[in-house]
Order: C-alpha cells, then sequence, then structure tokens
C-alpha cells in the first residue's frame, strides 16, 4: 500500500503516526511546504510574546521521519492531483504515486489587497517564519498595528503588548474575537486588553501602506485608513483570519468552505482522504457540515483519517468548536454556537458578574445544549464540551445551570 499525505501539521503528522502503527509495511511519503520540522502552531504566539522560544515549537523529534520511515519531502508543494494515475505533482518536478492519499494541507492567511502589502515590516501571523521574521523587527518595533480582531490577530496584539510595545487593533465589529465569543465576553475581553495599554480603532480599515524615507525606504512607516486618517506604524500584522488551501484540487474532489468529506473523512474520489483546517465535516452542535479549524479537531480528524487509510473502518462523530484563551488574568472558554440566529429555535441563558469579571451564557436547542460561553471560572468548560458532544438534554430551572458553584458533573452521572 503507498500512502502519500500532503501536510506536516498536526493533522498529517497524527495520520502518519496511526498508519505506520496499523501498517508497518507500507510506503508512506509527507510532502511539507515548511522545511521546519512539525511544530505546535497555536505556539507561535508564545514565541513572539516571548514566554517560549523557537526551539520549543517542534512536536516531533528531529529524527522522527527517519525512525517512521517517512518519505519526507520538506520544502515541497503539491501543485496537482492526476485522479486517473494516482499520482501527486509539486512545484519541484516530484511526482508521487498513491493508493491511499491525505489532503492535510492546512489553510492560508486571508489575503489583503491594498497599495503597500509587500513593504518590509507587513506581516502574517501563521508559521513560524512568520513570527521569526517579526522577532528580527522587534528591537526598532516603537508602535505596531494590529489588522483583524479575530483569534489571530487578537494573539498579535497580546504578544506585542506583553513585549511593552504600542499596539493598536482595528477591528469591523464593536469587540474583539467577534468570531469565537459573544458581545457580553467581548466586551470584557476588549475592557481587559484597553486596560493592558491596547489601543482600539473600529470600523476602520487600511487602505494602504506607505513606506519611510532614506534608509528606511521600502519598509512601512505609516497606515492610510479608510476614514481617512492616518497612523504610523513600525510594524504590521495582518489578522483577517484564513482560508483553506484547496486551490490545487481537481474539480472532481468536492469542495465547498472546505473540502466536503464523509463520516470516515472520504472525500467524493475513492481512497482519497481529508482532515484539519481543510476538511468540511459535519459540527455536533450546528448538525451541518462546518469548518472548524482549530488545534483538537485536527488531531482528531488525523487519527481517525489514519485508521480508515491504514484499513481500519472508524466513523468520524463530528467536530467541535472550541477555544480556550488565557488574556492577562481573563480566562475564556467558548465552545459550540455562541452567537446563534435569533429564532425560536434556540434559548439563550446568561448571567454574569462584571466587577469580578465573570461571565456564563448557555445556548440550547430544544432543551439540548449547543453552545457555552464562560468568562472566569472555567474549570467545568470539559465537562460543558462533553455535553455538547454527546447531545444531552439540561432538565430542571436554567437558573441553576448558570450558577458558578454549580457541579455539571451530576449532569452526565
Amino acid at each position: 500500500m503507498r500512502h502519500v499525505i500532503i501536510g506536516n501539521g498536526i493533522a498529517g503528522v497524527e495520520a502518519a503516526g496511526v498508519i505506520r502503527a496499523l501498517d508497518p509495511g507500507s510506503s508512506l511519503t509527507i510532502i511539507a511546504r515548511e522545511i521546519f520540522p512539525p511544530y505546535c502552531r497555536p505556539m507561535v504566539s508564545l514565541v513572539l510574546a516571548g514566554t517560549a522560544t523557537v526551539e520549543q515549537l517542534p512536536i516531533r523529534p528531529e529524527l522522527w521521519y527517519h525512525r517512521l520511515g517517512i518519505d519526507a519531502r520538506v520544502g515541497e508543494t503539491a501543485e496537482a492531483i492526476d485522479l486517473e494515475h494516482r499520482v501527486v505533482t509539486t512545484d519541484r518536478g516530484g511526482s508521487f504515486p498513491f493508493d491511499r492519499l491525505l489532503v492535510a494541507s492546512g489553510s492560508d492567511p486571508r489575503a489583503v489587497e491594498g497599495e503597500g502589502m509587500g513593504l518590509d515590516g507587513v506581516f502574517f501571523m501563521r508559521t513560524e517564519a512568520h513570527v521569526r521574521g517579526m522577532l528580527e523587527r522587534l528591537p526598532e518595533v516603537k508602535h505596531a498595528l494590529v489588522l483583524g480582531g479575530g483569534l489571530v490577530g487578537f494573539k498579535a496584539a497580546y504578544g506585542l503588548l506583553h513585549r511593552g510595545i504600542s499596539v493598536t487593533m482595528l477591528i469591523r465589529s464593536g469587540y474583539p474575537l467577534a468570531m469565537q465569543v459573544d458581545a457580553g465576553a467581548g466586551d470584557l475581553i476588549r475592557q481587559e486588553l484597553e486596560r493592558k495599554g491596547l489601543l482600539l480603532r473600529l470600523g476602520a480599515e487600511v487602505s494602504a501602506f506607505e513606506g519611510g524615507n532614506g534608509d528606511r525606504a521600502g519598509r512601512v512607516a505609516r497606515a492610510h485608513l479608510s476614514d481617512g486618517t492616518t497612523l504610523d506604524c513600525d510594524l504590521a500584522v495582518i489578522g483577517k483570519g484564513v482560508v483553506p488551501t484547496m486551490g490545487f484540487l481537481p474539480p472532481e474532489i468536492v469542495t465547498h468552505a472546505g473540502v466536503s468529506v464523509d463520516e470516515h473523512l472520504e472525500t467524493s474520489v475513492p481512497g482519497i482522504y481529508a482532515a484539519g483546517d481543510v476538511a468540511e465535516s459535519v459540527d455536533v452542535s450546528r448538525q451541518k457540515r462546518w469548518v472548524n479549524a482549530v488545534w483538537p479537531v485536527a488531531v482528531e480528524q488525523g487519527r481517525v483519517a489514519g485508521m480508515n487509510m491504514a484499513g481500519r473502518p472508524v466513523k468520524y462523530p463530528g467536530s467541535l468548536s472550541r477555544n480556550v484563551i488565557r488574556i492577562y488574568d481573563l480566562d475564556v472558554l467558548t465552545a459550540g454556537i455562541v452567537n446563534p440566529d435569533e429564532t425560536d429555535e434556540y434559548d439563550v441563558y446568561v448571567a454574569g458578574d462584571p466587577r469580578r469579571n465573570r461571565y456564563r451564557k448557555l445556548v440550547l436547542r430544544d432543551g439540548v445544549l449547543v453552545g457555552a460561553v464562560l468568562v472566569g471560572g472555567v474549570e467545568q468548560g470539559g465537562v460543558l464540551m462533553a455535553l455538547i458532544n454527546n447531545q444531552r438534554r439540561l432538565d430542571g430551572p436554567i437558573d441553576a445551570y448558570l450558577d458558578p458553584s454549580f457541579n455539571f458533573g451530576q449532569v452526565i452521572a
């Protein structure tokens, strides 16, 4: 059996480990764009903040490929899949035949159009290389600009603030992390960040970047905003979200927001699977197809895809969006549907204590828990996620569940 995996992120790495354990004699090739060893992508923001080092990023030892007998094609990018001959071709002219193929190509930063986006000092924050580039610039940075208040933008702003750098964040919504939390939690997050010095500009976007003069020509010096104002900046981070990496896929592989997969994570083409940020599977809380581009989901899907590729049929129960974030002294946990449509389908229950920076929100559909937001007192977040995954009903007075002292463990028992 010839196995080929496109991508050496956590989904591809987990799949490779499972395949090798179940099928030790098979041929196994990984095609990886990045030269750096498999690493923990969520930790790149910690490297920016100075609370972790680049050396701490790898999640597998240097000889991992060799020990597992993997033909690692690092620094190569998959360019096309020939379905008739079952071959993957790369930008270096490589040609890799397969019997089973895993598309674990991950995602790329969402592009932003405008003059000056290619100036030195304008960065995305997605890879180890991006963060190393920013670290080289930090000694000269007095003020940074972050485009976007999503998870990537927030982590960039947090890391730069932690370094003592002045940061302005541009967001279209009224609060940071609008895709991850609701307005109640978002307002607490906004207040915490502003207390630490973050400058927020709402509703404004960058229309163009401008370089400096003299020896700073070619390096970003200021940004022109959509509201007609100008901001000086020595560093800019574009954090406008990500999009699945799918441009190399043939049209026979069905794609929507991501690569559509069945309960075995197999695509519309037999023998070709998808996992991680690129895969569109069923979301257990929404009960429809969704791309949940978070690390735990990529781990789960990589393992399940690997088992199916190795001939052990395993069904994937569906993904669940979730995030656990620490913002200075503020702990935030979200899971499932946190901003439901305003319809009769959902019942939303909220309780909060602003003086103690506490907030709790539960979203139910037909009595079944489908979403939760916790700010402060997040210790029972794991139990809440289990309740959502298991589609458990919450019976009795909802006020009891909103009390921080309520033990959700008794609901599962």
